[in-house]
């Protein structure tokens, strides 16, 4: 039980204040609607927790540092553009959507947010170090819940009430701000 509890304990520290939370709170704002959001979150977590532990000890051998800054870098840069694009609904649309679209879209969105996220490379690394890997992807599976389903029932709570386009301004410029630090890191 070891590797799940040190993947438990890494990845819910690592994904506090990580830009997966700020999805999970604009999630919650945009569809008011916690299960699905929740259930979308561990199914997007554990695939792409399995697959990057999979991947662990492969990467822990061809994956320089240097190459992963880029990726980190230019992921957060891109997420950051992405986070700006305003979706099609309207405030007064956000209630009339289907629970299967909250599932999908959070599935989605969490499963392409994760990559080349801190807490994927923390699994990646995880999965290398430790076995069994069924243990490392429940573990960093429960860690993500850990950080996330708090957020995402309070942000439903009081999603009338949250500023939708200023937080979609403020994601983006956190975002922009991790990727130009990760892509200075990368430079030198």
């Amino acid at each position: 039980m070891w590797p799940a509890l040190v993947s438990t304990g890494s990845v819910a520290l690592a994904e506090i204040g990580d830009k997966t939370q700020l999805l999970a709170l604009l999630l919650a704002a945009r569809f008011r609607q916690p299960g699905p959001i929740v259930a979308g979150i561990l199914v997007a977590t554990l695939l792409n927790h399995a697959l990057a532990g999979g991947l662990g000890v492969l990467a822990a051998a061809w994956l320089t540092p240097a190459m992963l800054r880029w990726i980190v870098a230019a992921s957060f840069i891109a997420i950051a553009l992405w986070t700006l694009k305003p979706d099609k609904f309207d405030d007064a649309d956000q209630g009339l959507l289907p629970a299967r679209n909250a599932f999908i879209a959070t599935t989605i969105a969490f499963f392409v947010a994760e990559i080349g996220d801190k807490t994927q490379v923390a699994t990646v690394l995880l999965a290398a170090n430790y076995s069994p890997l069924w243990q490392v992807v429940a573990g960093t599976t429960l860690g993500m819940l850990l950080a996330n389903v708090p957020v995402v029932a309070l942000g439903s709570r009081f999603a009338r009430r949250l500023p939708l386009r200023a937080a979609r301004i403020a994601a983006a410029l956190v975002f922009l701000a991790l990727g130009s630090w990760a892509l200075a890191q990368a430079v030198s």
